[in-house]
C-alpha cells in the first residue's frame, strides 16, 4: 500500500477554518441567538427583565460606592453605555469559551451556555420589584443558546476525512456548517427585531400618553426670571438649563417609560391617617405651583457638570402629606423619613421635616414648560430644593411611604452614603476653561455658584493665591437657584492659577478643605490653570 501525506496548503491556497475556529463562531452565534430570544421574551414580560439589563442592574447594585464614583468621573453620563459594552464583551468571551469547549465536550459546552441564562435569571430576580416572570427571558435565552450551540457544534466536520458512516451522527461538511450558521444568524436577527418591535409597541402607550399630555396652567405661577440673572458671558452655563442638556445620573440602564393613563401613586405608612391612591388626573386636580430650582448630584466633583437649573411645575408635596394626615416630627409626627419608590424599585429617603418646612417641595409634572422628559421622570418625579438628588429627587415615582431613618435605609444609604445630605455651597469657573490660552488684557472670568435654599450673597476670585476680589453677581432668582457671576481680570502674560469661592446668605464661606463626594458631597474650591499670551 502506498501512503501519501496530506496535502498542505500552498501560498496561493486559501486556508479553511479549523474546528476550534468554527467552535468559536458557533459560540458567538449561539450567544446571539440566546440574546435575541431573550429580547423577544422580555417584550412579553418587561424591558428590565432582558438579560443585559438585568445583569447590568445587578452589577450596579453590587458595585462599591467608590467604584461607582470612579466610573462617573471617568465616563460621565456614558457610564451605563460602558457598563453594557463591558457586559457584552464578557458575554462574547464566555460564548467563545463555550464554543471551544463544546468542540471537544458538547455536553459541557452547551451546559456552560445554559448556565449563563441561569445567571441572568438570578440577576433579574435580585432586582428591586422583581417578580418570578422576570426570570423567564434569561432562562429562555439560555436554553436557546444551548440548543443553538449543540446543533452548530454537531454540524462541524470531523478533524480529518473518515470512511463513510464513521463520523459523528449529523456531521456536515463546512458548507453545511456555513448554511446552518447563516440560518441561525437570520433567525436570531428576526427574533431580535421582533422583540424590539414588540417592545416599542409596548412603549407606544407611554409615548402617546406623553405626546397627548398638556400641562395645566399653574395656580401659583413663578415670577419671570429677573432681568440680569443671565449675564450673557460667552462660555458660561445658561441660567436656565435646556431639558436636552440637563444632567442625568441614576441606575436605570433602560429608561422606564410609564404610561400616564395607568400611572398610580400610593401614599401610606407611619402617621398616615388617610392613605391615598391617586392617578395623574386626581393629582392634577390639586393646585399646581411653578418654581425655579437648581438640582445637583452628590456625585458632582468640585467644578463638575452635574448641576442644572429649571422651572418646575407640580403639586406641593407638603399639602399632599397633610391631606393624608401626616405631621412633621417637630409637630409630634411619628415618621421622620419619607421613602419614595420608583417604578424600577429605586428607593430614596427624604427628611419629612425638610419636605414640610415651607420650601417648595414638589411632585413635579413639568420641566421648563413641557411635560417631564422620560429620562427625567415622566410622568411624576420629586423635587426638594436644598437636598442632593439621592435623598430627594426620585424619578418615575409610584409610592410614598412614611417611616423612620432608624427603621429603614434607602438604596444609597445601604451603600455607604449619608442618610441626610443638604447641598453644600459650591462655585464653578466656566470660562476660561482649564489649560486655556487667552490673550493678555481684560479677560472675563465667569461661572455659576449655588448654596441651595440659603442663597448666594457673594462670589470672590483670586489669582495665583493673591488677594480675593469680589465678582459681580447676576440677579438672584430666589434662594433655590444658582447665580451667575463674572470678574474682569487684567491678565498679564504667563501661566496663572484662578480660584473661586462663594459665601451664602447666612455668612458661611465656602470651605477650601478638599473632600471627595462620599459620603455627603464634595468640598473644596474650584481651581483653573490658564496661560496668557503676551
Amino acid at each position: 500500500m502506498i501512503r501519501t501525506k496530506p496535502r498542505r496548503a500552498g501560498p496561493g491556497t486559501p486556508r479553511r477554518p479549523g474546528r476550534n475556529a468554527l467552535g468559536a463562531v458557533g459560540g458567538l452565534l449561539a450567544a446571539f441567538a440566546g440574546l435575541a430570544v431573550a429580547q423577544l421574551a422580555a417584550a412579553a414580560v418587561r424591558p428590565e427583565a432582558a438579560p443585559l439589563t438585568a445583569v447590568g442592574g445587578a452589577v450596579v447594585d453590587a458595585t462599591p460606592a467608590a467604584v461607582k464614583e470612579w466610573a462617573i468621573r471617568r465616563f460621565g453620563t456614558d457610564d451605563k453605555l460602558v457598563l453594557t459594552l463591558g457586559i457584552g464583551a464578557l458575554l462574547a468571551a464566555v460564548a467563545i469559551a463555550a464554543g471551544l469547549l463544546a468542540v471537544r465536550r458538547p455536553a459541557a459546552g452547551t451546559a456552560l451556555a445554559a448556565a449563563f441564562g441561569v445567571l441572568g435569571a438570578a440577576a433579574a430576580l435580585s432586582r428591586p420589584e422583581a417578580a418570578w416572570q422576570d426570570a423567564l427571558p434569561s432562562l429562555a435565552g439560555g436554553f436557546a443558546a444551548a440548543g443553538a450551540l449543540y446543533l452548530l457544534v454537531r454540524a462541524i466536520p470531523p478533524p480529518r476525512p473518515r470512511p463513510s458512516g464513521t463520523g459523528p451522527p449529523g456531521a456536515m461538511d463546512r458548507r453545511g456548517f456555513g448554511r446552518l450558521a447563516l440560518a441561525t444568524l437570520a433567525l436570531s436577527a428576526g427574533a431580535g427585531y421582533a422583540g424590539r418591535r414588540l417592545g416599542a409597541f409596548g412603549d407606544a402607550g407611554a409615548t402617546a400618553s406623553r405626546a397627548g399630555f398638556v400641562l395645566p396652567p399653574p395656580t401659583v405661577p413663578a415670577p419671570p426670571v429677573p432681568a440680569g440673572a443671565e449675564l450673557r458671558i460667552p462660555g458660561t452655563t445658561p441660567f436656565i438649563t435646556p431639558n436636552r442638556a440637563f444632567y442625568r445620573v441614576d441606575t436605570a440602564l433602560v429608561v422606564p417609560r410609564v404610561d400616564a393613563d395607568t400611572w398610580r401613586l400610593r401614599v401610606h405608612g407611619d402617621g398616615v391617617s388617610k392613605p391615598l391612591a391617586l392617578g395623574l388626573r386626581e393629582l392634577l386636580a390639586r393646585p399646581l405651583v411653578e418654581h425655579d430650582a437648581t438640582l445637583t448630584c452628590v456625585s458632582n466633583e468640585v467644578g463638575g457638570p452635574y448641576a442644572g437649573n429649571a422651572r418646575w411645575l407640580g403639586v406641593r408635596l407638603a399639602d399632599l402629606l397633610r391631606e393624608a394626615g401626616v405631621r412633621p416630627p417637630s409637630q409630634g409626627g411619628p415618621a421622620d423619613q419619607l421613602v419614595a419608590r420608583s417604578v424600577d424599585g429605586m428607593t430614596i429617603g427624604t427628611p419629612v421635616e425638610a419636605v414640610m418646612d415651607g420650601r417648595e417641595a414638589l411632585l413635579a409634572v413639568g420641566m421648563n414648560g413641557e411635560p417631564l422628559p422620560f429620562a427625567h421622570g415622566f410622568p411624576v418625579r420629586m423635587i426638594v430644593p436644598g437636598l442632593y438628588g439621592y435623598v430627594s429627587a426620585c424619578k418615575w415615582l409610584r409610592e410614598l411611604r412614611l417611616t423612620t431613618f432608624a427603621a429603614y435605609d434607602a438604596y444609597w444609604v445601604r451603600r455607604s452614603w449619608a442618610q441626610q445630605a443638604p447641598v453644600k455651597t459650591q462655585s464653578r469657573i466656566d470660562t476660561p476653561r482649564p489649560f486655556a490660552e487667552v490673550a493678555a488684557g481684560r479677560v472675563a472670568v465667569a461661572g455659576v455658584a449655588w448654596a441651595l435654599h440659603r442663597g448666594i450673597a457673594r462670589v470672590e476670585v483670586r489669582v495665583d493665591a493673591g488677594p480675593w476680589r469680589e465678582a459681580r453677581l447676576g440677579a438672584a432668582d430666589g434662594d433655590d437657584t444658582w447665580r451667575q457671576w463674572v470678574w474682569l481680570w487684567e491678565a498679564a502674560p504667563g501661566g496663572h492659577t484662578l480660584q473661586v469661592r462663594a459665601t451664602d446668605r447666612t455668612g458661611a464661606v465656602q470651605t477650601g478643605e478638599r473632600a471627595g463626594t462620599l459620603p455627603d458631597g464634595a468640598t473644596g474650591r474650584h481651581t483653573v490653570t490658564v496661560r496668557v499670551r503676551g
